[in-house]
């Protein structure tokens, strides 16, 4: 058969390959802990359960509007209200089935080929290969240990060409959990004011942060810049929700409708009935976030504690999102008791 050669050109998730990984190693009967893929090890909470159970037993198993059920984007449309302090009508908001694929359908909406999209490094590893797919050209811009792994102005304006169409943020970070404050928000929206630039601002993380800090947006620091923003954010991780696929965007009237043409030809509407209990998390009791969140927050610190005790390794405490970064270059030239040399984190990885 000969596939396309986007299709042959396109990268497996290094996320998946190490899941699979260690799947294969437990079938085996070996003890492995699984620190691949980015997911909630709760149950969803009982409220949202039931509210799509109560929306299936109603027959609520049918085809709604493509972008969401008109009680889906009044959920949203009260939910950037509450969190961020935004106001958004009902044709700047869209419902698809999770973050990555409103992501997919952003960048399918934007991009032509040849367009470059700013990814700050260290990225989740699916950024680089949506924006391939639509024909776009991913720039990495890179940061460092001393930055606490978050772009600098410096880095954005570096990155920068005629041919720069848009720029992810995702705060807090995956893998990092590194977070923007309002002051780093500030220089990066000094850079890109003038410039037309669409922000793509990722937050699935934004209510998974710690130590009573909050997660600012750069549109609460540059409202200007909100014409050419959309925000990106979804239920999985914040309710571990995580099967259900529900995520969302609030953006321009333009792009969401865009975004609404683009789903339309492919998957249509979000699940309904995963659309009610969507619409319970976002609009329900939220002290779920709370308890999820305290666990979260010993694990943070316990994992990172043991990192930071494990020789040539170092480890930043994360303000949020679950995940640690560790440095673990300090093995880097090292050899295996059958000879191979560790070159990167993924040999490390997969020696270990």
């Amino acid at each position: 058969m000969r596939l396309s050669k986007r299709a042959m050109s396109l990268q497996p998730s290094a996320t998946l390959a190490i899941a699979a990984k260690a799947k294969k190693l437990r079938a085996e009967g070996v003890d492995v802990i699984d620190l691949g893929v980015g997911e909630p090890d709760f149950a969803t909470p009982p409220h949202i359960v039931e509210a799509a159970v109560k929306a299936l037993s109603g027959g609520d198993t049918h085809y709604t509007p493509v972008g969401g059920s008109p009680a889906m984007k009044k959920a949203i449309i009260a939910y950037m209200k509450r969190e961020y302090g935004l106001d958004y009508s009902a044709a700047e908001v869209f419902a698809s089935c999770g973050a990555k694929h409103t992501l997919y359908n952003i960048f399918m909406s934007i991009v032509d080929p040849g367009d470059e999209v700013i990814i700050p490094a260290p990225f989740w590893v699916s950024y680089p290969e949506q924006v391939a797919l639509a024909e776009g050209v991913p720039v990495i811009a890179p940061s460092t240990a001393a930055e606490d792994f978050l772009m600098s102005a410096a880095s954005l304006e570096k990155a920068i060409t005629p041919r720069t169409k848009a720029l992810i943020l995702n705060s807090p970070s995956n893998p990092t959990g590194g977070m923007y404050d309002k002051k780093r928000l500030g220089e990066l929206a000094e850079v890109i004011g003038g410039k037309n630039i669409i922000i793509v601002c990722d937050d699935i993380y934004h209510k998974l942060v710690y130590d009573g800090r909050e997660c600012p947006s750069i549109l609460n620091v540059a409202p200007a810049l909100r014409d050419r923003a959309v925000v990106v954010n979804g239920v999985s991780k914040s309710y571990a929700m995580t099967g259900w696929r529900i995520g969302f965007a609030a953006g321009p009237a333009e792009l969401i409708g865009a975004l609404d043409k683009m789903q339309g030809q492919a998957t249509s509407n979000p699940t309904s009935f995963a659309q009610a209990g969507a619409i319970e998390a976002l609009s329900g009791d939220q002290k779920c976030i709370e308890e999820m969140r305290a666990i979260f927050d010993r694990r943070r610190r316990l994992i990172v504690a043991g990192l930071n005790a494990i020789p040539k390794v170092s480890c930043a405490l994360p303000p949020g999102a679950f995940y640690a970064f560790p440095t673990v270059s300090g093995y880097f030239g090292a050899k295996t008791a059958s000879g191979a040399v560790i070159k990167d984190s993924m040999d490390l990885a997969s020696f270990l």
